[in-house]
């Protein structure tokens, strides 16, 4: 279980309000009908908490939705110069907000852009959500009448470099761009994206099958290989992309920073916008809920045993056949929400279950039974690909 001082709250703050109708969105079937987004008191209320519970030098919020930017930029700048009065000497406060990008005008930019000259105590980075190229990131990331955006997130990213502001694109690889791996990072590289960050998307249908749109095991594996080979060739230390930054950790004898490759999990926990605080963004369900901030601190639940639980069964459910993995160390079991294959159960035999992209098992919960991943042999591939980089870097690093 990660430390005190090692979490990371992912606040919807918006709620399920959002001016996008993503066809491969998870948080938006499941959010409240209706919600207005976080009450302002209500938003206080956690600010202080968050502070308070924190002990890094560097006070990280995370502000997600929904589109975290229609709760208005206007109720933004008071939750910024809530953290500037409440944030300690010696202190920072780095706000990380994951947007579509649609509403990132000037004024938007202007504001998020504030901090970034090293006066202020308050700095904002910005997670952008971007598919590859446009007939790509147009295939499923459109409006509710169903209208493109690439347009419009290109001309927020322009806005974006222009003020100045860290920018991080994130591409979701479905079943349709991961088989174009080389256009996919080709086309952020001549963008000059500095931070890039995959995410591979595994859609649970409501009868427990994997959705059409989800990358196969197979095509995640040879994805992340060819842009890795592609990235070696002359962005490494230019391009940061977050899971060949997380693989290179491991030759310097770092602990992941990434949740997803770490053998415990659970501190990454997600605030509703009522105040409602689950074990995790893609488990907000009732069997996961620690409390609420109005009835119990920040603090006592991110320390409660609940929470500790779900994240040491990450590696207490882990098959028997992944404990054997050569490349355990640098996956860490991967997420448990996709742990969904069949053939998982305690003992299983390396020959079991489902060898790639197989039938998801349609029944319980993947974060309480031992089930194997998705995405096993995908990582499985890359990281054994990775591997000689792995060895050389350890090596310059003993010399």
């Amino acid at each position: 279980m990660p430390a005190m001082d090692d979490f990371q709250v992912l606040v919807k703050i918006a709620g399920g309000a959002c001016n996008l109708r993503c066809r491969y969105c998870y948080y938006l079937p499941q959010a409240r009908p209706g919600e207005a987004g976080m009450p302002d008191d209500l938003v206080e209320l956690y600010v202080r908490q968050h502070i308070e519970a924190s002990r890094d030098p560097v006070v990280a919020f995370a502000w997600h939705g929904g589109e975290p930017t229609l709760y208005g930029l206007g109720r933004f700048r008071k939750i910024a110069a809530l953290q500037e009065s409440l944030c300690p000497p010696g202190r920072r406060v780095v706000n990380g907000i994951q947007t579509n990008g649609l509403l990132l005008d000037e004024e938007w930019c202007r504001f998020l852009a504030h901090g970034n000259d090293g006066r202020g105590a308050v700095q904002f980075v910005v997670g952008l959500s971007l598919d590859g190229p446009e007939e790509m990131h147009d295939r499923h990331r459109v409006t509710a009448g169903g209208e493109p955006t690439f347009r419009r997130v290109m001309e927020s990213f322009a806005r974006l470099r222009r003020h100045g502001v860290p920018t991080e694109c994130l591409c979701v690889v479905h079943s349709d761009n991961a088989v174009r791996p080389l256009d996919v990072y080709g086309f952020f590289r001549s963008l000059g994206a500095p931070h890039l960050t995959f995410l591979p998307l595994v859609e649970r249908m409501p009868d427990g099958r994997v959705g059409g749109r989800s990358v196969s095991s197979a095509d995640w594996g040879a994805f992340l290989c060819a842009t890795f080979d592609e990235w070696q060739t002359g962005d490494i230390g230019r391009i940061q992309v977050q899971l060949f930054e997380e693989t290179a950790r491991t030759a310097f004898g770092q602990e992941h920073s990434l949740c997803i490759l770490r053998h415990a999990c659970g501190g990454v926990p997600a605030l509703d916008c009522n105040g409602d605080l689950y074990c995790c963004d893609h488990f907000m369900t009732p069997g996961h809920l620690l409390g609420n901030i109005r009835e119990a601190t920040l603090k006592d639940m991110l320390a409660s045993p609940k929470l500790r639980d779900f994240g040491e069964a990450k590696w207490r459910l882990l098959p028997a056949r992944c404990r054997r993995c050569p490349v355990l160390g640098m996956c860490g079991g991967g997420c448990p929400k996709d742990r969904i294959l069949a053939g998982g159960g305690a003992g299983a035999s390396a020959d079991s279950g489902e060898a790639d992209g197989g039938t998801a098992d349609g029944g319980g919960d993947p974060a309480r039974e031992p089930r194997l991943n998705f995405l096993c042999e995908g990582y499985k591939r890359f990281f054994l690909h990775a591997q000689p980089f792995v060895r050389m870097l350890a090596a310059l690093r003993q010399q």
